[in-house]
């Protein structure tokens, strides 16, 4: 060997030996080299004005105190106490894939100064960060252990606007209403429609307004309103360096594209959005039913007729919300209408109920078909429900709870839930084509032999108008949803339920089998659509093409902005936009 050779692969050693021995980028958790000391806590916590919280999850005293365990879980039966812990969150977990475990600190943001301060603190000392508003995140990326909590619930102002103008612009002023990160979509409802106008939201009342505009946002009138994505006007979000930027069309035009739709948590924490409001209609209402066939081959020809007639009177912006196929043969509808009287909407229905009627023999009516409507701007007006239509809402019962916490109570099941499965897939509108709909018919019942399987016909947007559906297309949701006349979901679910608290230990046997089935009735839909697509809030935890199901063709665009914004990777959260580049726990960086 000659000795030039020899001299360079000597002064290449310690080259080689730092390569060969260097770690990837881990984030500490306590006890840790690096974990803060109690005086960087304490500096931290008078930056945000002595409100730093040192999370305890109240599950813990199962441990010792049956008593205060027995109103723990009463509490998680209560989408408004959960929601007013930093501890919990509204999904208690999901069986081999997250259980809800509380961060080691918190900070009750009340402003943008206060997630400054615990974003700059974060990044300075490699923490994992977390930000949880309505904290309803079915995939746990509202909470993450050893973390810091950005908890933005205390950011609940409300302004209304006659003219607003997104700054930097100058856009014709437009009706529009402030919200803070904290606030839910209830209270966003109440505010709006008390001054005669109407903000697409959610359609739960304790879900968080910034989490749902950056999941694109689905609610009960989306057929009429679109994405509550599309509604956004501005955001002030908290970004990865610790800086407030404003992010419109005008100003920080690609940041404020990912925030509509891009997915919660991912490209910074907002603290604030501004929506456009919408003429509020005169009326909203309801139509329920059950009808059980008595027979499989009653039950398709049942599923054949209802997909007919959905095709043909209520593929439109005026109905939404679902319709459920059961394995024991029973059809559910739970559907919503906008802008017609309850007599309009049984008119409606006839030639389907008609259909039923004249069938007699093959289908009874387990809950008969009823109509309900109601003055617009009483939907969300706590009182009003509990005097009139006590039947659809349930109250916080706790000692000294505002007399507006109510929430729908068919929201109940959801509170506090350990989820077995859940899948979704949109079902693009060809399906309801002539030559297509026996394949769709086919698959629903052959889906409903495993289990349910609801078609949330509000949650695709094909049948809305025209400039709903533009819209929609100009956020970062993935296009499929564009083209949807639905979005299909299965899923099953147990009590709240906590590894290593007697009495409430999960079924994971049960929740196996249960996964499975719904896995199988998911899949029968899935054999139509060649590359389904699946709405990031609702969709499955173990989702493996989970980029392109979220996403399609949008998610090198989001790629892009997140690493302008957030280069280092911050914000993390599972199955969002640059987790690739993570561990499944978001401590170490990957590549």
């Amino acid at each position: 060997m000659q000795r030039r050779t020899l001299i360079k692969l000597a002064g290449a050693l310690p080259m080689i030996s730092t390569v060969a021995h260097a770690q990837p980028y881990r984030r500490v958790r306590p006890g840790e080299a690096g974990w803060p000391t109690t005086e960087q806590w304490k500096a931290l916590d008078t930056q945000v004005g002595g409100r730093l919280i040192a999370v305890k999850s109240p599950v813990e005293a199962c441990r010792t105190s049956p008593e205060e365990c027995a109103a723990v879980f009463r509490d998680l039966k209560n989408p408004w106490a959960i929601g007013d812990s930093p501890a919990l969150t509204q999904t208690s977990g999901w069986a081999g894939a997250w259980i809800s475990s509380p961060s080691a600190y918190a900070v009750p943001a009340r402003n943008a100064h206060d997630v400054a301060a615990a974003v700059t603190f974060a990044k300075a000392h490699r923490l994992r960060i977390a930000v949880k508003g309505g904290g309803h995140s079915y995939q746990g990326t509202s909470n993450a252990p050893d973390s810091l909590l950005v908890w933005t619930r205390p950011m609940d102002r409300i302004e209304l606007h006659d003219g607003f103008v997104p700054r930097g612009c100058s856009s014709a002023p437009l009706e529009a209403v402030s919200l803070g990160a904290g606030v839910v979509w209830l209270h966003a409802y109440a505010a709006v429609t008390k001054a005669g106008r109407y903000v697409q939201g959610g359609g739960c009342m304790t879900v968080g307004v910034a989490g749902l505009i950056q999941s694109g946002g689905f609610g009960s009138f989306s057929k009429r309103y679109g994405l509550a994505a599309a509604s956004l006007l501005e955001a002030e979000v908290v970004t990865a360096d610790g800086e407030t930027r404003i992010a419109n069309a005008c100003t920080n035009p690609d940041l404020f594209w990912a925030l509509k739709g891009g997915g919660g948590g991912s490209f910074g924490a907002i603290t604030r959005v501004t929506l456009k409001t919408h003429e509020l209609p005169q009326l909203f209402g309801a139509a329920f039913a059950a009808i059980k066939a008595n027979s499989d081959a009653a039950y398709r020809r049942l599923i054949e007729r209802f997909v007919a007639f959905y095709r043909e009177s209520l593929f439109n912006p005026t109905w939404g919300e679902t319709a459920v196929f059961r394995p024991g043969n029973v059809l559910e509808i739970a559907m919503v209408f906008q802008g017609i009287d309850q007599d309009r909407a049984a008119a409606a229905w006839k030639p389907f109920y008609d259909w039923v009627q004249a069938r007699a023999g093959d289908y009874t009516l387990p809950q008969p078909p009823m109509f309900i409507h109601l003055p617009a701007a009483a939907l969300w007006d706590a009182a009003f429900l509990k005097q009139n239509a006590p039947q659809m809402v349930l109250s916080d019962e706790r000692p000294g709870a505002s007399a507006t916490n109510v929430f729908w109570r068919g929201n109940l099941n959801e509170a506090g839930w350990f989820l077995h499965a859940y899948q979704s897939t949109w079902m693009p509108q060809a399906l309801l084509a002539d030559d297509k709909r026996a394949s769709l018919v086919d698959a629903l019942f052959a889906g409903s032999r495993h289990w349910r399987l609801a078609l949330h016909f509000n949650k695709g947007l094909a049948g809305a108008p025209a400039e709903a559906v533009a819209a929609a297309r100009d956020t970062a949701t993935n296009p499929a949803a564009a083209d949807a006349f639905a979005l299909a979901i299965s899923a099953a679910e147990g009590p709240p339920a906590f590894a290593g608290i007697a009495g409430h230990e999960p079924d994971l046997a049960k929740a196996r089998d249960n996964a499975a089935r719904v896995t199988s009735a998911i899949g029968e839909l899935r054999k139509l659509v060649p590359q389904p697509g699946s709405y990031v809030s609702e969709s499955d935890y173990f989702e493996a093409d989970w980029r392109q199901a979220f996403w399609g063709a949008n998610y090198p665009r989001l790629k892009a902005v997140k690493d302008k914004v957030d280069p280092d990777g911050l914000f993390f959260v599972h199955h969002g936009v640059g987790s690739e580049e993570w561990s499944p726990d978001g401590f170490t960086r990957l590549r």
